[in-house]
């Protein structure tokens, strides 16, 4: 079930990855390898800060079919995926807090310290992300207004916190989710912020 999560996210983050590529006018190679920057990208970045080389996202032949899979999808139907924004935007949502708590429970089992892990979990969740921008030369999402890393945050200090409480896992991975998801989702709906300088 877990690898099946891990591989929804791949997916749902393969996508935003692909159609920012498509919008910025890249051919299919360039839609592909964006695809797969983000979709795989804060999972790699975990297990180099991990030590665990090579990544294991890199040595499962479904991590690197899915992306691929999904860039092809997205280029050939394109103008119908972008008329789903708010259903990538919250399925982006759910992403994030996937790979928020598996980042931080995988940093945990590997034996990082509590705020290293959550630092662990937090880059899993945004990594891809950022990767994506900076290679569009855009401003990466977590450094502009929207309340992104900040709900991220939040889900990796509840993981901490259970493992440091010795509380079950599931249900302290599955409440941390959830906090994650509903405050990108709430943040979305009410159009909530971080303040700026003036």
């Amino acid at each position: 079930m877990l690898v099946v999560l891990d591989l929804l996210g791949v997916a749902v983050f393969a996508a935003s990855g692909a159609l920012a590529a498509v919008h910025a006018r890249l051919d299919l190679f360039g839609v592909m390898l964006l695809a797969a920057v983000t979709g795989l990208g804060g999972g790699v970045v975990r297990d180099v800060l991990l030590g665990v080389t090579p990544p294991s996202t890199l040595r499962q032949w479904p991590y690197l079919v899915v992306p691929a899979v999904v860039a092809l999808l997205v280029l050939r139907w394109h103008p119908a995926v972008s008329r789903l924004r708010r259903a990538v935007q919250l399925a982006d949502a759910f992403g994030l807090a996937l790979f928020v708590t598996t980042g931080t429970a995988v940093a945990l089992a590997a034996g990082a310290p509590a705020v290293t892990a959550g630092l662990v979990g937090v880059i899993t969740g945004v990594g891809g992300g950022v990767l994506r921008d900076v290679l569009l030369n855009e401003i990466p999402t977590i450094l502009r207004r929207e309340i992104y890393a900040v709900a991220a945050a939040g889900g990796a200090a509840v993981v901490v916190a259970g493992d440091a409480a010795g509380l079950p896992e599931l249900p302290v991975a599955l409440g941390a989710a959830l906090l994650v998801a509903g405050t990108r989702v709430l943040a979305l709906w009410r159009r909530w912020n971080t303040p700026v300088a003036p």
